[in-house]
């Protein structure tokens, strides 16, 4: 099993029927917490992205959501479905609780802008039931003119207003410093499988685990024996 006792495949199916949980019209501070964070990659030589250089590892990271730090957030998604447009059963760890949440890819990226930056990413947004309500962007972006290669999270967001008492409790506790930990690792962590992939070191030395068509990302995300102690809410907003 992918994510302890859960039926994850049946709480996946589920997410078909789910709507984004709020409107870009509602975002504004001081409510909304709006976050960009960015991390240097290994760079290139100037010019358009290098046929298997970090750039393309990066996109290719990114894409397939393996680069997301598996002691905080897990995601199971059908890797065969279009990336946009793409439902993803997340779990969201909060020492000993588990949170099974719904995104959805509302956004791909895939562009040039302003003649320099050659950038691709995608993004999702929140489903009902979600602890948070907002927007988070992954992109890869190499400035063609220097050859600067770098990692960006842009997002929104704000705890879901209709959390539950003991949801409201462990956000509250934990959610605002975990998501910043969340940002800073998902940097490091793709960091560190672009230096792999560009000094010819596997990037996942185990297949990921598959419930039957979907995937558990990240690869290597394992289950452990406390996986299965843990408190389990579904859709808790």
């Amino acid at each position: 099993m992918a994510f302890g006792r859960l039926d994850a495949v049946r709480a996946w199916r589920a997410l078909v029927d789910a709507h984004v949980n709020y409107s870009a019209d509602e975002v504004r501070r001081p409510s909304w917490n709006i976050d960009t964070h960015r991390t240097p990659l290994p760079p290139e030589r100037p010019g358009p992205p290098e046929p298997g250089g970090p750039w393309e590892q990066a996109c290719a990271l990114v894409r397939d959501y393996d680069f997301s730090p598996p002691e905080i957030i897990r995601a199971l998604y059908d890797p065969a479905a279009p990336l946009l447009g793409r439902d993803m059963l997340l779990e969201a760890r909060f020492h000993g609780l588990h949170f099974y949440c719904g995104v959805r890819v509302t956004e791909v990226v895939d562009e040039t802008r302003d003649d320099t930056e050659r950038v691709w990413g995608w993004a999702y947004e929140t489903l009902e039931g979600h602890l948070e309500r907002g927007k988070v962007t992954y992109e890869v972006v190499k400035r063609q003119d220097t050859g600067e290669v770098r990692f960006m999270v842009s997002s929104y967001s704000q705890g879901a207003p209709t959390l539950g008492r003991v949801t409201t409790f462990g956000w509250r506790l934990f959610g605002r410093r975990t998501q910043l930990r969340f940002y800073r690792r998902c940097g490091e962590r793709l960091r560190a499988g672009v230096e792999a992939a560009v000094h010819g070191d596997r990037v996942r030395p185990t297949p990921p685990t598959r419930v039957g068509r979907l995937v558990c990302a990240p690869s290597d995300a394992t289950l452990r024996r406390s996986d299965l102690l843990a408190i389990h809410r579904i859709a808790p907003g």
